[in-house]
């Protein structure tokens, strides 16, 4: 039995109008429902008319509403199964080295060309030479951003070195930017300042 536009259109919204399929934004899944369904309509309307069977047709039609669907539903999250990446935290979890060893692997890791390693190990030092001079306590899960903040109050003048470092750090291990000689030379500027931070800094700080 052959199948023509409007039944076609009505078949089709049918389908999609069942809730699974409005999980993904009611305005924007039903502005692109129509937009489908008039292009599905056309599509048919001239299969339809060149064929003495409309099983084509139909065939075509539901393999499209197949496609829309998963369209909508990857949009709604329904289909993702990989998660979303965690917080840019500044140490993993797990026991943490001393500034000293993190700068140690930092400038191996620059020495033998990754710099993508190095500015993790690198800032990653600036943080833990920051808390080894109390300038920052001991707590899990600070992202890069937090601990220029949190230092930042501590000592004003570490705001200036360190937030370029952190914008580095975000960007490379978190971002997918490539490690380069520049980006780690920012980095290194920030462990140094931390490095200079005296106790007589944090009196008057």
């Amino acid at each position: 039995m052959d199948i023509g536009r409007d039944d076609a259109a009505a078949e089709a919204a049918k389908e999609l109008s069942k809730p699974a399929y409005s999980q993904g934004g009611e305005s924007l899944v039903t502005r692109a429902i129509r937009k489908v369904l008039e292009w599905i309509g056309d599509l048919l309307e001239g299969l339809t008319g060149q064929s003495s069977s409309g099983r084509t047709g139909l065939f075509l039609l539901f393999g499209l509403i197949a496609l829309v669907v998963i369209v909508v539903l990857w949009r709604a999250g329904v289909l993702r199964t990989t998660r979303t990446t965690s917080a840019p935290t500044v140490f993993e979890t797990g026991s943490l080295r001393t500034a000293a060893e993190y700068r140690a692997q930092a400038e191996h890791e620059a020495a033998s060309g990754d710099y993508t390693a190095a500015v993790r190990s690198r800032f990653r030092a600036c943080v833990a030479e920051l808390t080894e001079r109390t300038v920052l306590d001991e707590r899990a899960g600070r992202t890069a951003y937090e601990a220029v903040a949190d230092a930042g109050r501590v000592v004003p003048a570490l705001r200036e070195p360190l937030r370029p470092a952190a914008d580095v750090f975000t960007e490379v291990v978190y971002g997918n930017r490539p490690g380069t000689p520049e980006r780690y030379a920012r980095v290194v500027a920030a462990d140094e300042a931390a490095r200079r931070v005296s106790t007589r800094a944090l009196v008057q700080g």
